[in-house]
């Protein structure tokens, strides 16, 4: 029994009801009743986790999403994070929390990860960091690749929040469990493979809107292409490191 967690599950439907969000989930009987498993999800707006959680409440389980430190640290949303047992992650002592994470899911929990490390500005799937994959294969549990479509419309990277009555249709695919076998460069490219396929899929039955900036350029948006949203991403990258190194050297000279 997970009484605050039940409760915010509770709690989001209401939001979403009011928001309108019209959900239309599918493979939901992939998800194991039991047993520890890599929830791997895209990610294309802030909102993705809470979409994400939506199918295993079909077996009335949840998942740990390993997330940002900063989210933890934050007054408001730090107490929820750590009562819904979710695991922080230090960028820069990321051991920590990848030992949580395999420790969880030997515990058999539903470990929830986003393979592209940060939001997709393109739309599209990025290329994968290892971590889904080496976790998998040394806890032994199978990958369950999950894809969301429609979630950057209510909250991305770089545009307003549209919290309010959007009836934004959101569609979510559960794909069969992946088998934690091989090395992990070769199950991370069957992992990116498997998802960019159950991606399109998703696509082909959604209505994108000519020009809008949350539909990708290869539909026809003003979304940039994958090969410009990784030049905005290294730069923005490149920006925060050099703050960061500003920050010090202000901080010593004062």
């Amino acid at each position: 029994m997970e009484p605050v967690y039940r409760s915010v599950i509770g709690i989001a439907r209401v939001v979403f009801a009011s928001q309108g969000l019209k959900f239309k989930v599918e493979g939901e009987e992939n998800i194991p009743a039991t047993g520890g498993a890599v929830v791997a999800v895209n990610h294309t707006g802030y909102m993705d986790f809470t979409y994400a959680g939506l199918p295993p409440r079909s077996v009335k389980r949840y998942i740990r999403f390993m997330a940002k430190k900063e989210v933890f640290d934050n007054k408001i949303s730090g107490p929820i994070m750590r009562s819904l047992k979710h695991i922080p992650v230090d960028r820069g002592a990321g051991a920590e929390s990848y030992k949580a994470a395999v420790s969880d899911l030997r515990k058999g929990e539903l470990v929830g990860v986003y393979p592209e490390a940060t939001i997709s500005r393109s739309f599209e799937i990025k290329e994968f960091k290892s971590g889904a994959a080496r976790m998998a294969i040394e806890a032994g549990v199978p990958i369950i690749p999950t894809v969301i479509w429609g979630a950057q419309r209510v909250w991305t990277k770089g545009f307003p929040k549209r919290l309010g009555r959007t009836n934004t249709p959101i569609s979510i695919a559960v794909g069969k469990p992946i088998d934690p076998v091989g090395p992990p460069s070769e199950l991370t490219e069957k992992l990116h493979t498997t998802m960019q396929a159950m991606l399109l899929a998703l696509q082909e039955g959604y209505e994108h809107t000519p020009g809008a900036y949350w539909v990708p350029a290869r539909l026809g948006g003003s979304a940039p292409t994958l090969e410009e949203a990784d030049k905005l991403d290294t730069e923005d990258a490149a920006a925060r490191t050099a703050a960061k190194a500003a920050a010090r050297e202000a901080k010593k000279q004062g």
